[in-house]
């Protein structure tokens, strides 16, 4: 759609029956696919691929450079995959030569505020909440729900069907299918309810459950309870996806929850 009042570069690519509002920046080496909805005051910066029926409301600022200072200019992209939303002021930096490019699967909501670092990449049907700032290098893999105000450390892994309570502060990977909340973080449980809005089964979630119950309850330490599990489990494709997510973790992967005793608290109080 020709908006007269915005500005597309000669050189981006625009499908006919995108709509482009009023007092939008769109830069050469873009492209926007078909049925894409761009919202007022939105800026497109070079190299930025938006797929179809996406939704990028006004304020928001997708493809600028890298907020580091090892960037040197290298041309690369930002990749944005069909039927994503993209809310009020977030913004979403292109990559460096690191991987070249900054990633956002399908179907996913960013809501207003987010901030996208460089060379992130996030898998299908994630839901980012307001104000969620990742890092630059983060993985967060498909259906992971991160709360409002969540600040990410740089390479952090997020594991599938992840759920992350709001407020937190994430420096280690969160492995799959688990609830993470609390200050240090924390596991908190399997995001149970998650998975049977997905179609897990009650048989399916308690393997789950056993598996982290070995990997978190059991008083066994990490590399203790992935023997374990291996050993006298049956493999499945879930346990498989755990002890991978595991096994590639650079960071170390969240701890236990672990309560300070009463007396001890007290202890801690009146020195």
């Amino acid at each position: 759609m020709n908006q007269p009042l915005a500005y597309v570069h000669p050189q981006a690519k625009v499908a006919k029956n995108a709509v482009i509002e009023p007092f939008v920046n769109i830069e050469r080496n873009v492209e926007i696919g078909e049925g894409t909805w761009i919202g007022s005051n939105v800026t497109i910066m070079e190299g930025v691929r938006i797929g179809n029926n996406c939704k990028v409301f006004p304020g928001a600022v997708i493809g600028a450079i890298p907020q580091d200072l090892k960037y040197s200019g290298e041309d690369t992209s930002v990749e944005i995959g069909d039927n994503t939303t993209i809310r009020e002021f977030a913004t979403i930096n292109r990559g460096t030569k690191a991987s070249w490019k900054t990633i956002i699967g399908k179907n996913c909501l960013l809501m207003a505020y987010v901030h996208i670092a460089h060379d992130c990449r996030i898998g299908n049907n994630v839901i980012l909440a307001n104000a969620v700032n990742l890092a630059g290098h983060i993985e967060i893999d498909k259906y992971a729900l991160i709360g409002g105000l969540s600040a990410i450390h740089q390479f952090v892994k997020i594991g599938t069907h992840v759920i992350i309570s709001g407020g937190s502060l994430v420096r280690k990977d969160v492995p799959p299918y688990t609830k993470a909340a609390r200050e240090p973080l924390s596991y908190a449980g399997i995001n149970s309810i998650g998975l049977r809005r997905y179609g897990f089964s009650n048989e399916k979630i308690n393997e789950i459950q056993d598996i982290y119950r070995y990997l978190y309850v059991k008083g066994l330490n990490v590399t203790q309870a992935v023997r374990y599990i291996e050993a006298n489990m049956p493999s499945s494709p879930e346990m498989d996806e755990i002890i991978a997510f595991i096994s590639r973790s650079t960071r170390g992967i969240m701890k236990g929850y672990t309560r300070i005793p009463g007396n001890t608290l007290n202890t801690l109080l009146n020195d």
